[in-house]
C-alpha cells in the first residue's frame, strides 16, 4: 500500500472511530511533528504541548479534512497555526525559515481569526486554478529531473519557492544573472504552454510578475519538491548518487525546505533510538475525542 494510500486508511479508520487507527497515526507523524517544532517553540514542553494539541485539533476537524490534500501537510498546517498562536499570545517573536518571506509564513498559518478548518476551505475555494497549477508544475519539474537539468530546477526552486532575486540566485549557484533571467523566462514560456494545452481559457495570458506570486504559492502549498521519507531513508544511508545527492542536499540546506528538514531530523532520531513513549501520551490523552467525532 502506498503512502498516500495508507493516510487515506488511517483518515476512514479513525472517522470510524477506530483507535488503533489513531494509535498508528500518531505513532507515524509525532516524531516529524515535534522535529519541526521544537527548534520554532519556546521550550521543549511548549513543543511537546503543541503537537498533542495537534493531534487533538486534527480530530477535531478530521470531518472537514479534504483526502485530497496531503494528511502531512495537513498535519503541519495545524500545528504551525498552534504555533502562531501561542508566540501571539506571549509576544514572542516568529522565527523565520532559511530564504523566508512572510508570504510563506502568511500561507500556511492562519490569520488570528480563523481555525486550521478554516484554512483548508480557504485553501479550497480556489482548487480548481491551483490544482491545474500544481499539475503543470509537476510536469515541468519532471521534465527537468528526466533529462537531469537540476541546475535548471535549482534556479527555479529558488526563484519560485524560496523567493530569491535573480541576482542573489546567480551568486549563490555561481553563474550569471542573465543565465538565471534565461532559465526563469524558459520556464515561465513552457507553463504556459502547457497551460494552453491543457486548458487555453484558464491562466493562458499569465504574465511574468502574475506567474511568481501564483507559482510560488502553489509550489509552497503543494510541496512540489519536497523529498519523500524513503529518498530520505537512503540519503542518510548513503546510497543515493550523483547528482540526486547534490540535489537532495541542496533542498534541505540551501532552499532549507523545513517539513523535509523536519522529516531528516526524525529519521536520524529513530535511527539513534525507539519511538518516544511521549506517544503513548498523546494517543491517552486524545483517544477520547474518537467518540465526539460525528
Amino acid at each position: 500500500m502506498s503512502e498516500t494510500n495508507a493516510d487515506l486508511f488511517l483518515v476512514e479508520e479513525i472517522r470510524k472511530g477506530n483507535d488503533g487507527a489513531w494509535r498508528q497515526l500518531i505513532d507515524r507523524f509525532h516524531g516529524r511533528l515535534l522535529a519541526f517544532v521544537r527548534a520554532r517553540a519556546p521550550s521543549m514542553s511548549d513543543a511537546e504541548d503543541l503537537v498533542q494539541d495537534t493531534f487533538v485539533g486534527f480530530l477535531q476537524s478530521v470531518t472537514h479534512y479534504d483526502t485530497k490534500r496531503s494528511l502531512e501537510t495537513y498535519l503541519f498546517t495545524i500545528l504551525r497555526y498552534k504555533l502562531y498562536d501561542l508566540l501571539r499570545q506571549r509576544k514572542l517573536p516568529l522565527q523565520s525559515e532559511p530564504y523566508d518571506s512572510e508570504d510563506w509564513w502568511d500561507r500556511v498559518v492562519p490569520g488570528t481569526s480563523e481555525t486550521p478548518s478554516g484554512v483548508a476551505v480557504q485553501v479550497e475555494a480556489q482548487g480548481q486554478q491551483e490544482e491545474l497549477l500544481g499539475e503543470i508544475l509537476r510536469r515541468l519539474i519532471h521534465e527537468f529531473r528526466d533529462r537531469s537539468a537540476f541546475q535548471d530546477l535549482q534556479v527555479i526552486e529558488l526563484v519560485f519557492f524560496a523567493g530569491m532575486r535573480n541576482l542573489d540566485v546567480g551568486e549563490l549557484l555561481e553563474i550569471d544573472q542573465k543565465a538565471v533571467a534565461g532559465i526563469k523566462f524558459r520556464a515561465i514560456q513552457k507553463l504556459q504552454k502547457y497551460l494552453s494545452e491543457r486548458d487555453p481559457s484558464s491562466l493562458a495570458c499569465m504574465a511574468e510578475s502574475e506567474a511568481d506570486v501564483t507559482v510560488a504559492r502553489v509550489w509552497r502549498e503543494q510541496r512540489l519538491t519536497c523529498l519523500k521519507r524513503s529518498t530520505l531513508g537512503s540519503y542518510l544511508l548513503g546510497i543515493v548518487e550523483e547528482p540526486w545527492h547534490s540535489y537532495i542536499q541542496f533542498h534541505l540546506d540551501v532552499v532549507g525546505c523545513p517539513l523535509c528538514v523536519a522529516n531528516l531530523a526524525d529519521l536520524e532520531s529513530e535511527q539513534e533510538e525507539e519511538a518516544a513513549p511521549d506517544t503513548e501520551r498523546i494517543f491517552q490523552s486524545s483517544v477520547g475525542f474518537l467518540s465526539r467525532v460525528d
